[in-house]
């Protein structure tokens, strides 16, 4: 398209809703599959589209037997188009804490099992928060440690719980409830037939399933010398693999007690194979004035009496 002495001007709803439009296409990777995600027929999406592209004078996509792709305008319109809207929804949130009353969204982000461990109350705590705001929408996700954190810090999520292992700076932290983890394999393992003295010299040698992220100081110790053969972050997968009879793996005796007293795990040197894991709560430290993250925050230093900032290194 020609671009000789073209200048865009004015932006107004029009355009936004065009280009919201273009990136739910891109997001579905095509109008075929955008067309359930608008509840809008291919036509009218092909419409949209090239009426945002008359309006950019820019050529947005290539779409045709070849299939859908963008082009280089499109993929550097595709990346300022989700700034864009997270700007304007940034802006609707701060506007809407600045009000009275409390309104937009809170996203919550909890790594594996949390939400329904009767320890951390998150049922209570949801409740309790829903009394107060029941005008806000509650977004959950479940997502590894690492990518909370991310999250986090990039304004992804208001608050996320998550396995403590480190402290970053840009991070508040509430302390929830710790966790001694223990080294568990099935019963039927060849490890439970033997001496103590045969566990410790043999267990390294275990194909053993782990988290694959970097662990604390702790965990490392435990781990480092070991047969690591298998990654399985979340715990549900973790246990599967030991259940399997053929890995063995450190698991929080919370979790795994239920498959202790059924008879299908069983510990192994637990004098010498285990390590702490605490669960804590964490906000970012410089995000813009959030009226629903900050309740939620205070609903949680109630419950659990505790002040900001309580894990230690």
């Amino acid at each position: 398209m020609s671009t000789k002495n073209y200048s865009l001007g004015q932006i107004g709803d029009y355009e936004i809703k065009q280009l919201k439009v273009f990136k739910t296409v891109v997001d579905c990777g095509g109008f075929s599959a955008a067309e359930t995600a608008l509840n809008i027929g291919r036509s009218t999406i092909s419409l949209h589209i090239s009426n945002l592209e008359s309006r950019l004078n820019l050529s947005l996509c290539k779409r045709g037997r070849a299939g859908f792709s963008l082009t280089q305008e499109g993929q550097i319109i595709y990346q300022m188009t989700n700034d864009l809207l997270d700007s304007l929804e940034s802006f609707r949130t701060t506007v809407n804490n600045l009000n009275t009353s409390l309104t937009g969204q809170l996203r919550i982000a909890l790594s594996d099992t949390v939400s329904l461990d009767e320890r951390s109350h998150f049922p209570e705590l949801i409740r309790c928060f829903s009394s107060q705001a029941n005008e806000v929408m509650v977004h959950t996700n479940v997502a590894p440690m690492a990518d909370i954190e991310r999250m986090v810090l990039n304004d992804e999520a208001d608050i996320g719980f998550i396995p403590y292992h480190r402290k970053l700076d840009g991070l508040n932290y509430i302390a929830l409830y710790q966790d001694t983890c223990y080294l568990y394999c099935h019963a039927s393992h060849p490890l439970v037939a033997m001496t103590i003295e045969e566990q410790t010299e043999q267990v390294n040698q275990i194909p053993t399933t782990h988290a694959g992220v970097k662990p604390h100081e702790g965990i490392s110790a435990q781990i480092n010398e070991m047969n690591l053969s298998a990654v399985s972050y979340f715990y549900d997968t973790r246990l599967s693999l030991i259940l399997s009879g053929q890995y063995i793996g450190f698991l929080p005796e919370f979790y795994a007690q239920a498959y202790v007293d059924k008879g299908e795990l069983v510990a192994i040197l637990p004098e010498q194979r285990n390590y702490d894991l605490g669960v804590a709560v964490i906000s970012r430290k410089t995000a813009q004035p959030n009226k629903a993250r900050e309740l939620f925050v205070n609903i949680i230093s109630d419950k659990f009496n505790a002040g900001r900032d309580k894990p230690e290194d």
